[in-house]
């Protein structure tokens, strides 16, 4: 049986699709308790979109399910944590609410192109990332007591996450995201797409989007892996 549009069940592809689903809404709420996810549901898969706050980045997470549905809806990350049922893989979807800015952005569906030159492994991705850490606690080590503020770690953290991934265009803080949400793990491929002014880097765990002019919300974007 097809769940038709507007219902308010879900039924994830088993105990491992409700898991993994788990982990992610628990990753965003790390970053923004308050934090909002859209669904959108068609056919046999579920993509949840969400923004952590830290990165400026949109991110997804698809999971299969195993019955077709048509859904879309914004709603409350942590109520809809709470209604998996991870024995089951049920999920009753939370009352909808009103999205931030970024639900509104609707992701490119066709015209990815793959970015080859350039994109490290998994592994080299990871040891980006931890340079990259280490850099921001060195200079934040550097600051003098008086001059270790808000506004002065935020300039480092500009500096260091604004720039691109070796040869791409892609920032930094995109690869930090995806890493903080569980996409980058050792071993998994590791592949950018462009598309128009879009990138997006995608692992088997999820996706990450930017746009190449970034500049806050309206320039950023996310997509299905």
């Amino acid at each position: 049986m097809t769940v038709q549009a507007g219902a308010r069940t879900l039924e994830l592809d088993g105990a491992g699709e409700a898991a993994d689903l788990a982990a992610f809404l628990g990753r965003l709420l790390h970053y923004d308790r308050a934090a909002a996810v859209r669904l959108q549901a068609q056919g046999g898969a579920l993509a949840v979109f969400g923004r952590p706050p830290s990165f400026d980045v949109l991110a997804v997470r698809t999971a299969r399910l195993a019955r077709p549905a048509e859904l879309d809806a914004t709603v409350s990350a942590g109520e809809l944590l709470e209604a998996i049922d991870a024995s089951t893989g049920a999920v009753q979807v939370p009352r909808a609410v009103t999205g931030p800015p970024w639900a509104g952005l609707l992701p490119p569906r066709g015209g990815w192109r793959q970015v080859t030159d350039g994109v490290p492994d998994a592994a080299a991705l990871r040891g980006v990332v931890a340079a990259a850490v280490a850099e921001f606690r060195a200079r934040d080590e550097e600051l003098a007591p008086e001059g270790r503020t808000r506004e002065a770690r935020d300039r480092i953290g500009r500096d260091i996450w604004s720039r691109t991934l070796g040869t791409t265009e892609l920032p930094l803080r995109a690869v930090h995201a995806a890493q903080s949400l569980g996409f980058v793990r050792p071993g998994v491929p590791v592949a950018l797409f462009s598309a128009g002014g879009w990138l997006r880097l995608r692992t088997p765990y999820g996706s990450v989007s930017v746009r190449r002019t970034a500049g806050g919300l309206g320039a950023l974007t996310v997509a299905p892996a």
